[in-house]
């Protein structure tokens, strides 16, 4: 016979129920809280992607990189002249060689060719007419010469006239004026004589006079003559010197300005190499430094000789020199690459540079464990750097091994197993 269950039963049920809910919501939550406070799995990372490398101990050389390209130490920029237009082109650009004196390219100036020959035709005329001249005192001068020889004649009888005279007058056969009268013309034809003798070294310093100042309009007249002349010798473009004919910027037709650029000449056997240095790396670059250079086909020892004033596009051109002979095929704007010896430190523990590695600089790495199964994140203090290197200066010792390659992806983790 089933006996009825009271109300304290029921409430017992009731109590027993609400106790084990309270214990399921208190055993989730707990376990939820459990949960946000475990750190991260360490991730799984192949090994075989990962660049390696160890810290070092000895000596470590400073260096800096950039590309760059060989440059003409030499490049012969050729201008007009004057205002012309371009008649012939003899020569476009290419890889043969010119010489100095091979035409390029003929220009024309049919004002400035007109001006040249009147100019020529008045050095003539000026000449025709100093020559003229010269002849002309000449003659002048031969008959004042004539003149003075016949009064030195007409002097000398005088004088033998004068003395009979008076040599007459002294034994009176002859009148004493009249001897007197012999006298005076003989002195009077004297004095004649020495007039007509001054005159002819006066007549010598005019005639040089006149001749210098007829010199002197035809100087001016060949000056204008051989300006006119080179103006119209300049219409015939040359190349200037020895090398290669780079740029030929004009097409024929074309009316070209005064300081107008026509062509560009290069000596292809005088290289330097022009290198592109991050501005970052600037700091201890400067001239005289010791470099090489990498045409990809040898290495040209060098000198930097030329650093940029301003920096382009986050780089700075170092002009280096080449010290080396070329190597076969070397030419003008072939692209090298290029390394500044900034110095040599003797002892130094050092790594080879890491992706992220900047100088001076604390950065994450992850050290790989003795067993090399997994690594751990340390902070790394770095210090002066080159291209491949960088100096340790805290974090790291002698022997770790660590991973170079880019790992920010593991940023979140400080540890990462390895496959």
């Amino acid at each position: 016979m089933d006996v009825p269950r009271g109300k304290e039963v029921a409430r017992k049920r009731l109590i027993r129920r609400i106790t084990w809910i309270s214990l399921a919501v208190l055993a989730a939550g707990g376990a939820t809280i459990a949960l946000a406070r475990l750190k991260p799995a360490a991730p799984s990372v192949d090994s075989s992607g990962l660049w390696p490398g160890t810290v070092k101990r000895g000596p470590m050389e400073r260096q800096v990189r950039g590309l760059g390209a060989l440059k003409p130490e030499e490049i012969h920029w050729i201008a007009a002249a004057q205002d012309s237009r371009v008649a012939t082109i003899v020569r476009r650009a290419g890889i043969d060689e010119i010489k100095a004196n091979d035409v390029i390219m003929v220009l024309s100036d049919p004002d400035l060719e007109l001006e040249a020959e009147k100019a020529e035709w008045q050095l003539k005329q000026d000449e025709a007419n100093l020559a003229n001249l010269k002849v002309k005192l000449e003659s002048d001068k031969l008959d004042q010469r004539a003149t003075f020889a016949e009064l030195g004649s007409q002097y000398t009888q005088a004088k033998l006239t004068a003395d009979r005279d008076l040599e007459l007058t002294r034994l009176n056969l002859k009148s004493d004026l009249e001897s007197r009268l012999s006298v005076d013309q003989a002195n009077q034809l004297g004095n004649r004589v020495e007039l007509q003798k001054q005159r002819l070294t006066i007549t010598d310093e005019a005639i040089k006079a006149q001749l210098e100042a007829q010199r002197v309009v035809v100087e001016s007249s060949r000056a204008a003559y051989e300006l006119k002349k080179r103006q119209v010798d300049q219409l015939t473009i040359r190349a200037g010197i020895d090398g290669v004919l780079q740029e030929v910027d004009v097409e024929v037709g074309q009316r070209v300005a005064a300081g107008t650029i026509l062509a560009k000449v290069a000596d292809p056997r005088k290289l330097k190499a022009v290198l592109q240095i991050a501005e970052t790396q600037m700091k201890d670059v400067r001239i005289g430094l010791d470099a090489s250079v990498d045409t990809r086909n040898g290495l040209i020892p060098g000198r930097v000789i030329r650093i940029d004033p301003a920096a382009l596009n986050g780089t700075v051109g170092v002009d280096v020199a080449l010290l080396g002979p070329l190597p076969e095929g070397a030419r003008s704007e072939l692209s090298v690459d290029g390394t500044i010896e900034i110095e040599r430190l003797p002892d130094v523990v050092y790594v080879d540079r890491p992706v992220s590695g900047e100088p001076n600089t604390t950065i994450g790495l992850f050290k790989y464990d003795p067993d090399g199964k997994g690594a751990q994140r340390v902070n790394v203090k770095f210090g002066r750097a080159s291209v491949n290197t960088i100096e340790v200066v805290d974090g790291l010792k002698v022997g770790d091994r660590v991973i170079l390659s880019d790992m920010s992806q593991y940023d979140s983790y400080q540890r990462i197993r390895l496959n």
